[in-house]
């Protein structure tokens, strides 16, 4: 048996999420950042909608458009965008949203999930790295970090202020704020965001939010395009 990646796990524990807030098929549903695997592209098309990802390393296949959003020529309106773990890294995510705003049909749908990458404090990165996992292909990306640190010989703090800067990555506060400023909010919530890379459930992380070990940096939002 062919063990999952941390991205298809990620992909599964994710799509109960996306899909409770999806209209009825046949819907028009894009999908921002769908990486490598598709995304939810392939499930959204399962479940009857017309739906489409676009992402610089989206699969060679009918439905996907392989460049940025930031340069894609939007066959628009949607009824629905979705976008999870793409906005923490584009160049400017005010000018993403209005974008993604300026595609959406009067009421519809974004669906967003997103890390905080602030609240992942040093308390947090050590209960996830007494979790890892070996992954079948290659170590997964909390893996990657651990090495990185110890190689690093700096406090947590600043190897991932460090790592930020490098990456440009927006903080949790600023991509909320934005969402919040364009959309009509429908649901924002913080939860558990590890999970699908480490020896865990998603379950196991919420009991260590819960006790205070373990900082809830997933983000998930609901907004309505509302003019």
């Amino acid at each position: 048996m062919t063990l999952a990646t941390g991205d298809e796990r990620w992909l599964a524990e994710t799509w109960p999420f996306v899909r409770e807030h999806l209209p009825a098929a046949p819907a028009r549903v894009l999908e921002v950042g769908c990486g490598p695997l598709g995304g939810f592209v392939p499930a959204l098309h399962t479940a009857g909608y017309a739906a489409a990802g676009v992402d610089p390393h989206a699969p060679h296949a009918p439905g996907y458009h392989r460049e940025r959003f930031e340069d894609h020529a939007i066959d628009g309106p949607f009824d629905v965008i979705v976008a999870c773990t793409s906005l923490h890294h584009v160049d400017r995510i005010d000018t993403v949203v209005d974008r993604i705003h300026a595609a959406l049909r009067p009421g519809g749908t974004l669906i967003v999930v997103e890390w905080a990458w602030e609240r992942f404090d040093e308390p947090t990165a050590r209960w996830c790295f007494a979790h890892l996992r070996s992954e079948p292909v290659e170590p997964g990306w909390l893996q990657r970090h651990h090495d990185r640190w110890q190689a690093a010989g700096i406090d947590w703090d600043t190897y991932l202020r460090g790592f930020a800067a490098e990456e440009g990555l927006h903080t949790g506060d600023a991509i909320t704020g934005v969402l919040n400023s364009t959309f009509a909010t429908e649901q924002l919530t913080f939860t558990p965001y590890f999970a699908a890379g480490l020896d865990a459930t998603s379950a196991d992380e919420q009991a260590a939010i819960e006790e205070g070990s373990v900082r809830a940096s997933g983000i998930r939002y609901v907004g309505r395009r509302v003019s």
